[in-house]
């Protein structure tokens, strides 16, 4: 989710009713195969970072195995950065926001979507000493859908990002947290709830979330209408890369439907701009989703469904435009911290979307340290 003009490489169409995410991805990336653990590193290259990060750190960009929602095996791409000076052997795991569904859409080869709140916020990681790893997600640069707003494959790749990170480089502890913004907050909220249960010999220390997504169940009936719904529109893609039963043709209206092959020809700003003036009519059939598809992107979608393994920090700007304040702070929070893990919440006045990022970077890596060091 960013409001910074970018543009993106232009590729496939659409394919019959349900998207086909073309295979691009990353030149010389291996298959997975089921005999390769999770976090297995299958390719590695010099990777093309902003300057201000090249500066800071040697970037690779990898690929390397995971698992999806079902267990089956996956290649993910993504960067692992490490600092060229004062390194200390723990790594903190950045989730990205929102760029796109296609393959053109994975920062690790794509500056365009490279988002510089992003780079504020890795730049601030690194110059604490910490290895940084960026998954791309899964479907980013591979073969597979991209399941954009599916929690539990999001975190997947970030566990086993940590985990290549640690093939690549010896030296790192098994200490890790996870940090993100909007759809890799939300995506750090899942993985620390799954990593009891996935990470094997790792330690999660912290798990950081700037305004993540969450609550879909109460915020998706709100986007018809509003200049954000390209992001639903992804949204019921990312459902039918889990559930292929589901063909979002059938609660699309027709003008949407019309301005589907955005969806593998752009990224995100050129999602949003096709989708952003229709009328509720015009993007759903009745002007609204059917409630069992809301209960079902809830169910992929919603963290808080389980106790996180560690202390969460979410931060949340009070003029966030994409995901409301009243979400985070009003449900989420509290849904957080029903759980017995301890829960701070960081509020940003005035703050937009991306803003919270940038001037939050200071704050959340002090709280970072502060989990490494106990």
């Amino acid at each position: 989710m960013s409001a910074v003009l970018r543009h993106q490489a232009r590729r496939a169409a659409v394919v019959g009713s349900v998207l086909t995410i073309v295979c691009g991805g990353l030149i010389g990336a291996a298959p997975a195969h089921a005999a390769d653990p999770p976090g297995t590193v299958l390719t590695q290259g010099t990777a093309t970072v902003p300057g201000s990060l090249a500066v800071l750190a040697d970037a690779k960009r990898i690929s390397y195995t995971s698992t999806n929602v079902t267990g089956g095996a996956i290649t993910v791409t993504g960067l692992v950065l490490t600092p060229k000076t004062n390194k200390i052997s723990r790594t903190v795991v950045w989730g990205h926001g929102t760029t796109g569904l296609a393959d053109q859409c994975a920062p690790s080869n794509n500056l365009g979507v490279f988002w510089p709140e992003a780079e504020a916020a890795i730049g601030e990681l690194l110059s604490r000493g910490w290895t940084v790893t960026a998954p791309d997600y899964q479907g980013l640069g591979t073969p597979e859908a991209h399941p954009y707003l599916v929690g539990g494959s999001e975190a997947r790749a970030m566990i086993d990002s940590v985990k290549a990170a640690r093939q690549l480089d010896s030296s790192l502890s098994n200490q890790y947290v996870l940090d993100g913004h909007s759809q890799g907050g939300q995506a750090a909220l899942f993985a620390g709830e799954l990593a009891p249960f996935y990470d094997g010999p790792l330690t999660l220390r912290g798990v950081a979330a700037i305004a993540p997504a969450s609550n879909v169940d109460l915020l998706a009936p709100l986007i018809p209408g509003t200049p954000g719904q390209g992001y639903l529109v992804m949204a019921l893609y990312g459902l039918a890369a889990v559930q292929p039963s589901f063909d979002p043709m059938t609660v699309l209206a027709t003008q949407a439907q019309q301005r589907v092959p955005v969806l593998q020809s752009g990224c995100l700003l050129e999602i949003l701009a096709q989708y952003q003036s229709l009328q509720p009519r015009q993007l759903l059939t009745n002007g609204a989703l059917p409630s069992s598809v809301v209960d079902q992107l809830a169910h992929y979608a919603n963290p808080a469904q389980a106790p996180s393994t560690a202390p969460i920090l979410l931060v949340q700007g009070t003029a966030d435009e994409a995901v409301p304040y009243d979400i985070t702070a009003g449900v989420l929070f509290p849904q957080l911290d029903a759980y017995d893990q301890p829960v701070t919440l960081v509020t940003l006045e005035g703050e937009n979307h991306d803003g919270a990022v940038v001037a939050s970077v200071e704050t959340v890596a002090n709280w970072i340290a502060t989990r490494f060091t106990g």
